[in-house]
């Protein structure tokens, strides 16, 4: 069952609607007579999970509740009591969010009858429609059940029935996500948070005796601990290498002689038996298939061919994945052994159940493999949601917050992954027909470089083979990129303010016309030409070819160091670098808070990035980046080690700060609250900003 937190997106919340019959409108007096419920799920309401029962309210029902709702006192008399009923309805909620229409009147009656009958009464975590609607449409004079239903379209059946009305409200709340999307309102918290703000709305409620719409969200969830092991370390850190591998032709005795010689539980197959080839060149053969085929065949199959037996496509998983996508992947699919692919999608090794034992990592793996085996979007967005529970979680195991942001970095690649592969199929099902070239999806930015952190927004491009600008294989990708932006926004990555995403045409296009605009941006001579541009040099490819985007990858770096005017006009983006401080020493803040990408992420990232073109260190991460200058013996150790460990402090404040905020409903951002952090840290900070104010000068010496 998925965990009630603020985090979780609308669109993949799992939830019950309620709703409930009583004796009257007074909730200090009010009696249940009818209890009802209904399933939401994947944004959707769902009429295979229903609960309805009347419940006997120990005292007569009035003759005017009796006309509205059309149940008698003979109906009620061999009806459960308050306490029965309510004990059935919690066994079906299950732990889950309400939703409801009004549900603050719900609530208050359910309070009263809870202690009447002597139950402990803990309020459950709601939302109710009537106020989302206002939220949503503030002009809508009436708000009436009816109303608001005939707003949206929605057409209502079972009025004045506990379990009709509450189908009702989850047919309104899933009809409200979207308009709710578009007013900025992605999340519980967010909703919560901005139910709570309708002060006059909330006035008029309490004054009727009702219940709080929403539950606060400023309270912090507890995170179940992890096992950090599975989020430490890498499966090309852990595979086997090279693998054990024969040729097609080779008999299945001499594979299996050959598995027993080297002690392992899988052989590779291909037609060249050598490492290094593309992937999907491999077939694996296990020893749970070889009892298999002996029992099946008996002992004629040893003699056939390992090609003919070995299983294909190679299920595979990236070298610099963390083992707990591998751990996930293998329990999803049922499967014990894993190929493993490098950048380019070769063949570099693999890794097996076994090998991932002593990670302990049976242990509280909440993040698996279930982005790439989700459907839909609410499926995706689902997914995506547990990312902040984790991320705390990990911080309280003081995991280092640069491996943290890399975690975000490999779930926020698989959700561009899976967001293509969906729209992929969109394509097909529309009749559009499959890619009319090969291509591949690229994650620019921070998630490419592997520091995406809670407030990553979408930064994508895509390269195919060959095609002409607006052509048909152009317009083609460019409704593939629309349908992967919006998968993604709704999925909980929002669109990219700065218009870098596939869809828009100066971010796609041909390997020609890429390489074209890549020579035309090393040769410009004005930095404000380059907005946009410097994020390209930490493309990452996710989706399709990725020896197209490797290939792109490599050229950048090549034409960009090999024209040294270039990482000198990046380089000026650091000549006028704001101070973070005031006149008097203290914190420059807005609000409280202070940007922290603007004064450290910001000139930090850059000034990595200028220095990798400008010395040719074709790696990524900022991290490998400054390391990569240290193992040249490039500039000052003394230097280079104070702006790390500066990097890192501040990764770590953001990350814990975008964690609260997120769970909070606040919007996510760079800005760290400064009152909310310790004397300690606030001293921490203060001289990792004064260190990071060399580094006009570190770029300038450098080059």
């Amino acid at each position: 069952m998925q965990a009630v937190v603020g985090a979780v997106p609308l669109i993949a919340l799992d939830a019950v609607a309620i709703d409930t019959e009583t004796t009257g409108l007074d909730p200090r007096k009010a009696r249940i007579v009818q209890l009802g419920g209904v399933a939401i799920a994947d944004g959707a309401m769902r009429p295979d999970r229903t609960f309805e029962t009347l419940v006997d309210p120990a005292v007569p029902i009035p003759p005017e509740a009796m006309r509205i709702h059309g149940i008698t006192n003979a109906m009620v008399r061999q009806a459960p009591s308050f306490a029965t009923a309510w004990e059935r309805f919690e066994a079906f909620r299950a732990g889950r969010l309400l939703v409801g229409y009004a549900v603050g009147f719900d609530m208050a009656v359910a309070k009263q009858e809870a202690r009447r009958a002597g139950l402990e009464w803990k309020r459950p975590r709601t939302l109710c429609v009537r106020t989302l609607s206002h939220l949503v449409n503030p002009e809508l004079r009436d708000p009436s059940l009816e109303a608001i239903a005939a707003w949206l379209g929605i057409d209502v059946t079972g009025r004045h029935q506990a379990l009709g009305d509450a189908i009702s409200a989850a047919k309104i709340f899933a009809a409200l996500l979207p308009r709710l999307q578009a007013c900025g309102i992605r999340t519980l918290a967010e909703a919560e948070r901005s139910l709570l703000r309708l002060a006059k709305e909330r006035e008029r409620q309490h004054r009727a005796g009702w219940d709080e719409p929403a539950s606060s969200p400023d309270t912090l969830p507890s995170f179940a601990a992890v096992d950090p092991f599975a989020y430490r370390h890498h499966v090309g850190d852990l595979m086997r290498r090279p693998p054990v591998l024969v040729r097609d032709e080779t008999p299945l005795r001499a594979a299996m002689a050959l598995m027993m010689e080297r002690k392992t539980g899988s052989i590779l197959v291909s037609k060249s038996g050598e490492p290094g080839g593309p992937v999907g060149d491999y077939g694996i053969i296990t020893e749970r298939d070889v009892l298999r085929l002996v029992a099946a065949q008996g002992g004629r199959s040893f003699e056939q061919p390992a090609g003919a037996l070995a299983s294909r496509p190679l299920i595979s998983i990236r070298a610099q994945a963390f083992a707990y996508r591998a751990i996930g992947r293998m329990e999803r699919l049922g499967i014990r052994h894993l190929g493993v692919r490098d950048e380019k999608d070769a063949l570099a090794g693999v890794i097996s159940a076994r090998d991932l034992l002593r990670l302990r990592a049976s242990v509280a793996i909440q993040l698996d493999d279930t982005i790439d085996a989700a459907s839909s979007t609410a499926e995706m967005a689902a997914a995506w949601a547990s990312l902040p529970a984790v991320a705390s979680a990990l911080a309280a195991e003081e995991v280092d917050a640069g491996i943290v942001a890399e975690i975000v970095s490999e779930e926020l690649r698989a959700m561009t992954r899976r967001a293509a592969v969906l729209a992929e199929q969109e394509m097909r099902d529309a009749g559009l027909g499959g890619p009319p070239s090969p291509y591949a999806v690229l994650v620019l930015g921070s998630a490419g470089r592997g520091e995406s952190l809670l407030a990553a927004d979408q930064d994508n491009a895509i390269v195919y083979e060959s095609g002409e600008p607006d052509g048909p294989e152009d317009r083609w990708f460019a409704a593939l990129g629309e349908r992967i932006a919006a998968m993604l926004d709704t999925a909980g990555i929002s669109y990219c303010n700065g218009g870098v995403m596939a869809k828009n045409a100066e971010w796609r296009g041909s390997l020609a016309l890429w390489k074209e605009r890549v020579g035309q941006w090393v040769r410009r001579s004005r930095p404000q030409d380059l907005l946009n541009v410097d994020i390209f040099f930490d493309l990452s490819p996710v989706h399709g070819n990725r020896r197209l985007g490797e290939a792109l990858f490599e050229e950048a770096y090549q034409r960009g160091h090999a024209e040294a005017p270039f990482p000198l006009l990046l380089g000026e983006q650091l000549a006028n670098l704001a101070s973070p401080f005031t006149l008097f020493g203290r914190f420059r803040t807005e609000e409280g808070r202070l940007d922290l990408k603007r004064f450290a992420l910001f000139p930090v990232v850059s000034a990595a990035r200028t220095l990798s073109i400008r010395h040719d260190i074709r790696v990524r991460s900022t991290r490998a980046r400054l390391e990569g200058l240290l193992e040249r013996e490039i500039g000052s150790e003394v230097s280079l080690r104070r702006v790390l460990s500066a990097h890192d402090l501040v990764l770590s404040l953001t990350l814990a700060q975008q964690s609260r905020d997120r769970h909070q409903g606040i919007p996510v951002s760079n800005k760290v609250e400064i009152a909310a952090l310790s004397r300690p840290q606030q001293a921490a900070l203060k001289i990792a900003l004064r260190d990071l104010q060399i580094l006009p000068e570190l770029v300038r010496d450098l080059m």
